[in-house]
């Protein structure tokens, strides 16, 4: 059993509940090692710690007060390096016909949306009918759309042209360091613009960008450790300032990292 769904295999799942939705709430989340489908939609809260979803060759990072949606029959795998994860997992038989529910979403919870989510937590588990859980979690699902506005780019895309993977995973292991873009063309076996060019057809980002989210997102790793102030974690990720990187963790969260706790500064 997992989040009310039957796991008869190691990647499938029967859904035996009548409920058009439910929710599930767990505190200190296991995470299984293996990609996994069901066909219900479904709408993560992560309430404390961060995940990452593998979805179709990409790798999307849900940190704490973040939400993402994942249409139903989508696979997907779930990893985590933090100490505690608290999750809300919402599911949902049937949505809306709007564009927004046929793609994967993350975005950062708003005030009145979290309220919403931590209110329907009194249902949790419940798979007994009840008419004002269904038309509170219907108003839900209708505003979701509305509260994803501009949804953060907190995905990091996999190339499917092999010469890129020596790249990525070069970007992946040193991002501390100012990699040379040179280099990283002699890694890729080709010019250095057809590099760029490539690289930004195949992830829809620069090799900028990609440094810039791949630092942010190992950032929120120490962050969540609680190990480390601030200074040591620009440090730890390859800024030279504690004001290089609020900038830059600004421009791909748009909020402070100051707003996640930590160890205090000295």
């Amino acid at each position: 059993m997992k989040c009310g769904l039957t796991e008869t295999t190691e990647s499938q799942f029967v859904d035996t509940i009548e409920k058009e939705a439910y929710v599930w709430c767990e505190k200190d989340w296991k995470h299984d090692d293996h990609e996994h489908i069901h066909h219900r939609a479904q709408l993560t809260f992560v309430e404390d710690g961060y995940q990452y979803f593998h979805i179709d060759r990409k790798i999307y990072l849900v940190p704490q007060h973040h939400v993402i949606w994942v249409p139903s029959g989508k696979a997907h795998k779930i990893t985590s390096e933090a100490k505690t994860v608290n999750l809300m997992v919402f599911l949902f038989k049937s949505v809306f016909e709007e564009e927004f529910y046929q793609n994967v979403q993350v975005f950062a919870v708003p005030p009145v949306l979290r309220e919403m989510l931590l209110y329907a937590s009194k249902w949790n588990k419940s798979l007994v009918e009840n008419e004002e859980q269904d038309i509170f979690f219907k108003a839900i699902l209708k505003s979701l759309p509305n509260f994803c506005k501009e949804t953060n780019r907190l995905e990091i895309p996999a190339p499917t042209d092999t010469r890129l993977i020596p790249v990525c995973q070069e970007i992946n292991t040193h991002f501390k360091y100012n990699l040379d873009v040179d280099s990283l063309a002699e890694k890729a076996q080709m010019s250095v613009r057809s590099l760029q060019r490539i690289f930004k057809n195949e992830t829809g980002m620069t090799l900028q960008k990609y440094m810039q989210l791949t630092r942010i997102l190992k950032s929120i790793e120490l962050i969540d450790t609680r190990q480390y102030t601030l200074s040591e974690v620009a440090y730890k990720v390859g800024y030279q300032s504690l004001s290089a990187f609020t900038s830059s963790y600004f421009t791909v969260m748009k909020t402070k990292p100051g707003n996640h706790k930590n160890k205090t500064e000295s």
